[in-house]
């Protein structure tokens, strides 16, 4: 027997969601000109490296937004789960983007260590700190209104304005020692730290969404723990065959088969373990193939076509 639970409740989610994707993408990409304009007004690559992060970002919320969108498509019979796996494609993509961004930064950066030009530092600052105050606004509205902690999309771009006024601190502190001690190469080092911190935000992103298109064990499920407390329900013989997955952003997939002992109904199993793997696991996405011992039923999908763990023959 199967028994599927799901337990659909992302609607006002991604409205806030989407909302909050928005706001930030229009502080960002206003930002975003202004530095670019004052980085080369002012002949400063730490402005001009703040601006290109700020570009991803801009191209990183964006296609969030459309990935928000495409998420709340209905499934259709040839997309069973439907297009939440865009939200993952998505980050990957931006992922990706950010590391030939830092590669671009660290090449330029290399050829100003020898002879770094002059930098007009007095306008760099002021730039750089309306871009931090931005930074920080954008990121204050994904936190309010976003899932930031459960979407990768919503996390992804609030680690993106958090970096981001990262390296606006780096461009203000760059500027000063230059204003104060002319230390011009101050610029290209701070752009190589930043560039550090893009790779850093960059390489657990694209990691994660790799491990999630793997079909990986969401990272706070152990799938010993999981099983031992579903074979520890009254009446079940063990749990085999336990497949646990990802389709997106705080949607979790269980299956698995129950050996149960002869006699006892598969109901009276599932009305626990359903409950548990929501109440203790966090997955209400579930598929569950009870089985009795000494039975001529056999699991589909064990080896051999019949279920190693079950007496039929």
């Amino acid at each position: 027997m199967h028994n599927h639970d799901h337990g659909h409740s992302h609607g006002m989610r991604r409205e806030g969601n989407k909302k909050s994707l928005a706001i930030a993408l229009v502080i960002t990409f206003g930002i975003m000109i202004a530095e670019a304009v004052g980085g080369w007004l002012t002949n400063s690559l730490a402005l001009l490296s703040d601006s290109g992060h700020m570009l991803s970002d801009v191209g990183s919320l964006a296609l969030s937004l459309m990935a928000v969108w495409f998420a709340a498509k209905p499934a259709s019979s040839s997309k069973s789960y439907g297009y939440h796996r865009f939200e993952i494609l998505t980050a990957l993509l931006n992922g990706l983007a950010l590391f030939a961004i830092a590669g671009v930064i660290i090449w330029e950066a290399y050829s100003r260590f020898t002879e770094p030009p002059a930098v007009d530092s007095g306008p760099m600052m002021a730039v750089a700190f309306v871009g931090l105050v931005a930074n920080l606004v954008s990121a204050w509205v994904l936190l309010r209104q976003g899932d930031v902690k459960g979407n990768i999309n919503l996390r992804s771009a609030y680690l993106h304005m958090i970096s981001d006024a990262l390296g606006a601190v780096g461009a203000i502190l760059a500027g000063f020692f230059m204003y104060q001690f002319g230390w011009y190469i101050a610029d290209p080092i701070i752009s190589v730290v930043m560039s550090l911190v893009i790779l850093k935000g960059a390489w657990s992103v694209v990691r994660q969404s790799v491990h999630i298109l793997m079909e990986g064990t969401p990272g706070k499920t152990e799938v010993a723990v999981l099983t031992a407390a579903l074979t520890a329900i009254d009446g079940v013989v063990n749990v085999h065959d336990v497949h646990v997955w990802t389709v997106t952003s705080g949607y979790e997939v269980f299956s698995c088969h129950m050996l149960v002992r002869q006699g006892i109904r598969s109901s009276q199993v599932l009305s626990q373990a359903m409950p548990l793997l929501e109440q203790e696991f966090g997955i209400r996405h579930t598929t569950i193939q009870v089985v009795e011992e000494d039975t001529n039923m056999s699991c589909w999908g064990c080896r051999g076509g019949r279920c190693t763990f079950s007496a039929a023959q």
